[in-house]
């Protein structure tokens, strides 16, 4: 009787009785919106309605196989709410029509089909493909174990008729993406004339290229002479629209953000700095409200400072790509280098971080140096 009632509470019709003594509701229906269903009894038509409900919670929507999926996964602390956040935009950009279909009504034909022309819909770049991909993966695994599905999950990528001249390909010239040989000694300069809390910060990050996440959740006890271990980050995630809220992550991006970031001799004068930030509280870097300071808060500084300068606007991540290329430039050890960038691998650093930072002039005077390209002198 329990669950009999659970489910009626689920119908969102009224059940009421006609003048000849009959009772009659609606039922929802793709198609018609809604349909009539009428019997003699209010029993034999809550039968009919209890039919109905228990086949549509043996048959959900892609929708509600998703929020299961995502809901369940942030429940169990598999993801963080900022993650959970992500997955549920990605979601729903693509699926707000698809994602009304029963799932037990798709075919992996039917599937792969619609994955394949977000594509071409959406003009896709192969990394936001990826998110796409992940998500229907994470959601398709969770309908397999609920047997709500009896297909290959992984053979609908498998199958799916794509290569790399399908995706959009964005590209940005070297100096979107760092700073170069004459912007940045204008940054440290600026930075180093106007030593307040968020500067020290920015400066910090020119300087041993940690992320801004991992900027804004440093406390004092992680420093230790010219050295200071990076535990953890920040993560955000939307309360109400457009409104968002951050916590503190107690765990760095990956694995191999857990690490200790070497700060240069030459600046080690930033060590006593940050000492007399918030000595007496929790987190170094905070605001004017003692609150502890965001990464927004950080970017929208940094943003500031280049259009003072003169300089296209980068975020903190162009800083982090600087270093990496700095690093890169000068041949650094590589177990140097993913240790101070918290990466595994070094790939990653040279396929993502490493760009371009000379000038025109100085490009000129390298490829000029060179035996080959200069004119030959006959005696």
């Amino acid at each position: 009787m329990n669950k009999r009632e659970e489910i009626l509470k689920k119908h969102t019709y009224k059940i009421s009785q006609m003048n000849n003594g009959k009772w009659f509701t609606y039922l929802p229906d793709e198609e018609k919106k809604r349909v009539q269903r009428v019997r003699n009894t209010r029993k034999e038509l809550e039968d009919v309605v209890i039919e109905y409900w228990k086949e549509q919670m043996e048959n959900p929507t892609i929708d509600e196989v998703f929020e299961e999926w995502n809901d369940r996964r942030l429940e169990l602390r598999k993801i963080s709410k900022s993650t959970h956040m992500v997955y549920k935009q990605v979601y729903d950009r693509y699926y707000s029509e698809f994602g009304k279909k029963r799932i037990k009504n798709i075919s992996p034909d039917e599937m792969c089909d619609f994955l394949e022309r977000q594509i071409a819909e959406y003009d896709l770049t192969s990394k936001a493909f990826s998110n796409l991909r992940l998500i229907t993966r994470g959601f398709l695994k969770r309908a397999k174990k609920r047997k709500l599905i009896n297909f290959n999950v992984e053979e609908i990528f498998n199958e799916m008729d794509t290569s790399d001249n399908d995706f959009h390909k964005v590209v940005k010239e070297d100096y979107e993406e760092v700073f170069n040989e004459e912007e940045m000694p204008l940054m440290i300069k600026y930075l180093e004339k106007n030593l307040d809390p968020m500067n020290i910060g920015i400066l910090l990050m020119f300087v041993t290229g940690i992320r801004v996440g991992e900027l804004v959740t440093l406390k004092h006890d992680v420093f230790d002479g010219n050295t200071f271990k990076i535990r953890r980050t920040e993560t955000r995630y939307q309360v109400e629209k457009g409104k968002y809220a951050y916590d503190v992550k107690e765990f760095p991006k990956s694995e191999a953000g857990v690490r200790t970031v070497v700060i240069p001799e030459d600046y080690e004068w930033l060590c006593s700095k940050i000492k007399l930030l918030n000595p007496f509280g929790e987190y170094v870097f905070i605001n004017k409200r003692g609150d502890r300071m965001h990464s927004d808060n950080v970017r929208k500084r940094q943003y500031l400072i280049c259009k003072k300068l003169g300089i296209y606007r980068k975020s903190p991540h162009k800083i982090r790509k600087t270093y990496g290329t700095i690093l890169l430039d000068n041949n650094v050890d590589k177990q140097l280098i993913m240790g101070q960038m918290g990466h595994a691998d070094i790939l990653c650093t040279e396929q993502h971080y490493h760009r371009n930072r000379r000038s025109i002039q100085n490009k000129t005077q390298v490829l000029s140096s060179i035996k080959e390209f200069q004119v030959q002198k006959v005696n």
